[in-house]
């Protein structure tokens, strides 16, 4: 299967593919939850990046999109050697201070979904560590990935 043949919750997504370490299996024989939330950050991150807002952009600026909150729906657990494919998309923004992400984890073998996700993202100024405006640079970054601002043309 191609990451096309998925079926997404969403269209366009950014993808970080991933497996299943024995280190990543728990007590009960599956993948630990806190697993699920690193690749979900780690693929936020990659993202991110793709958008041309590296962790250097984010130190030159001052600022940078640090998770509020976040929620996890586990659906289907997985197991050692599972290969998965991890999906964001950044759904909506207030053009401010917020930005929501939602994420799909899904096990490429199958095609079944492991996981949905949401999580909420604040700007803040990293030497203060206070809420602060989106620079403009994360204006012309984020929002051509905006699905609120893709849909609403």
């Amino acid at each position: 299967m191609t990451d096309l043949d998925q079926e997404w919750d969403y269209l366009s997504p950014h993808i970080l593919r991933t497996h299943v370490r024995a280190e990543d299996i728990d007590g009960l024989n599956h993948t630990n939850n806190l697993v699920y939330v690193d690749w979900c950050q780690k693929a936020a991150w990659t993202h991110s990046e793709a958008l041309g807002l590296d962790l250097n952009c984010y130190r030159e600026l001052d600022r940078a999109m640090v998770i509020a909150h976040s929620e996890f729906d586990y659906l289907r657990a997985s197991q050692e050697g599972d290969e998965a494919m991890v999906a964001t998309w950044i759904v909506d923004w207030d053009r401010k201070l917020k930005m929501a992400r939602h994420f799909q984890v899904i096990r490429v073998a199958d095609g079944v979904t492991l996981l949905r996700a949401r999580m909420r993202f604040v700007c803040v100024e990293l030497s203060s560590g206070r809420p602060r405006r989106l620079p403009p640079e994360f204006i012309a970054g984020y929002g051509p990935a905006i699905l609120s601002e893709i849909h609403s043309c």
